[in-house]
């Protein structure tokens, strides 16, 4: 069953936009001769919306928050947009409601767009402008995996140190296999962060997770596995593994959480520790919407950037705030103390092991809603190294693919028009003089490599565990 909210048009809605472009325009010469005295980014004016009926798809999620408070506060009413946010049942859902058209946008996955415009499972050009958040997953193991791992794990004033190896998990997974038992983890998607992240995390323990081999006509990803991964959508994981389907998962809060207040599992790691500041959702249209509606897409990219910049402001003053509105039952639909547990800063492991992990949601800050070229190619890597991509690609491949998915170019139009209307500050944002779209290289991985975006087949043979060369799966 789909759960949606919604906001009704204004009356007379004809006069008050009419209204409305009298003083925007009042406004906008005002602002032409203040600006002929300071300097500020050239841009062109945001135009009215060509579609201002609206409606976006979203997976019950803590992340989905830009979402709901974009609508909440205001902002898309600022934009002239009127949005009906809607849940959906699982991802394939949501993505096949882009395309189809019966969703204008969505909480995507930061692989679905690529997957899709590369043709790995649906076929379809699918583009984002906007990048949701940082950091947010968590793996989690049953209580029984857990008291085996602990074995195998360091201990200081009788706590885990953290981050906790996949290492620890090995003589688990050999146990299993002693006994002819396959050990099974769950991840939302095959083209998910999840996903990625849990395998990065058990490739860097010594566990393979699996190939995926699609010119063989397998997409199951389990061949020559130790660890076999399946999908479960979020909200089912918990229940999943107590009910013994699964050992442990991968995945989005509130469901690492709410493991532990049943009392039924422990989170192991989260993925801030496997990849520091690592993008996570991405909001995603067709690329067809954002060149027949140009104007709103700018619209619903500013609205979010605001939504973004309202969850991080004054170091997350806001978060409770957001808690009790993502508690609701039209969007996430958790209780408010397991939302908390991970929005507002702070992280549960093992009953009452409660540590602080400001930065395990990140929605504005360290540029978290710029839709970076190398944040892309990072998924593209991961793609090839575990056989979705099945051969070799050249490193001008990865960018040319990162620049058809991936726009910052759109996401600079909003930012300078907020900018402009003295919403958010220029140096809140990435300096679109100089910003080429590949972050520096990064290292603070679990496994110590180092990722540079511009590189990709130099990272790609730097793992132990994966596809490398003309190695297929």
């Amino acid at each position: 069953m789909k759960i949606s909210s919604s906001k009704s048009k204004p009356k007379h809605k004809s006069t008050y936009k009419s209204i409305l472009k009298k003083v925007t325009l009042s406004i906008s010469v005002a602002f032409t001769i203040s600006a002929a005295l300071i300097t500020l980014p050239a841009h062109a004016e945001i135009g009215e919306p060509e579609k201002e009926d609206l409606k976006f798809g979203f997976i019950k999620l803590t992340d989905m928050a830009p979402l709901a408070i974009a609508y909440e506060k205001g902002y898309f009413e600022d934009e002239g947009l009127y949005v009906k946010l809607e849940a959906q049942a699982n991802w394939k859902v949501l993505l096949d409601g882009v395309i189809d058209g019966q969703l204008d946008g969505a909480h995507m996955l930061a692989g679905q767009p690529l997957a899709a415009t590369i043709g790995f499972g649906t076929k379809a050009h699918i583009v984002t402008p906007f990048s949701m958040d940082l950091n947010g997953n968590g793996i989690t193991v049953s209580n029984a995996v857990w008291e085996e791992m602990k074995k195998h794990v360091e201990y200081k004033d009788e706590k885990p140190v953290h981050p906790i190896s996949a290492a620890a998990l090995k003589p688990v997974v050999e146990s299993y296999k002693d006994k002819g038992k396959a050990f099974k983890m769950g991840m939302v998607f095959p083209v998910s962060t999840h996903n990625y992240e849990l395998r990065y995390w058990l490739a860097a323990g010594g566990l393979s997770p699996g190939y995926y081999a699609p010119s063989k006509g397998d997409i199951k990803g389990q061949l020559q596995a130790d660890v076999q991964l399946s999908v479960t959508p979020p909200p089912q994981m918990p229940a999943t593994m107590e009910a013994g389907t699964i050992d442990g998962y991968c995945v989005g809060e509130p469901w690492n959480q709410q493991a532990v207040f049943k009392g039924i599992g422990v989170p192991v790691i989260t993925d801030y520790e496997i990849w520091k500041d690592n993008p996570e959702k991405v909001f995603g249209m067709t690329d067809e919407f954002t060149k027949k509606y140009p104007n709103t897409t700018a619209r619903i990219v500013k609205a979010m950037i605001r939504a973004a910049k309202w969850l991080d402001e004054d170091n997350n003053k806001n978060r409770m705030e957001a808690v009790k509105i993502l508690a609701k039952p039209n969007y996430v639909g958790a209780d408010v103390d397991v939302i908390a547990n991970s929005m507002t800063g702070t992280f549960e492991y093992e009953k009452g092991d409660k540590r602080e992990v400001p930065d395990f949601n990140v929605f504005f800050r360290y540029n978290a809603t710029y839709p970076y070229y190398s944040d892309a190619i990072w998924y593209l890597t991961q793609m090839r190294r575990w056989g979705q991509i099945d051969e070799k690609k050249p490193d001008s491949w990865y960018t040319d693919m990162a620049k058809k998915v991936y726009k910052p170019e759109l996401y600079k139009v909003a930012a300078l028009e907020l900018i402009a209307e003295g919403k958010i500050s220029k140096e809140e944002f990435p300096d679109f003089a100089t910003e080429t779209g590949f972050k520096p290289a990064q290292n603070e991985f679990i496994d110590g490599l180092t990722y540079d975006g511009s590189k990709p087949n130099d990272y790609i043979e730097s793992f132990k565990i994966g596809l490398k060369g003309d190695d297929k799966g």
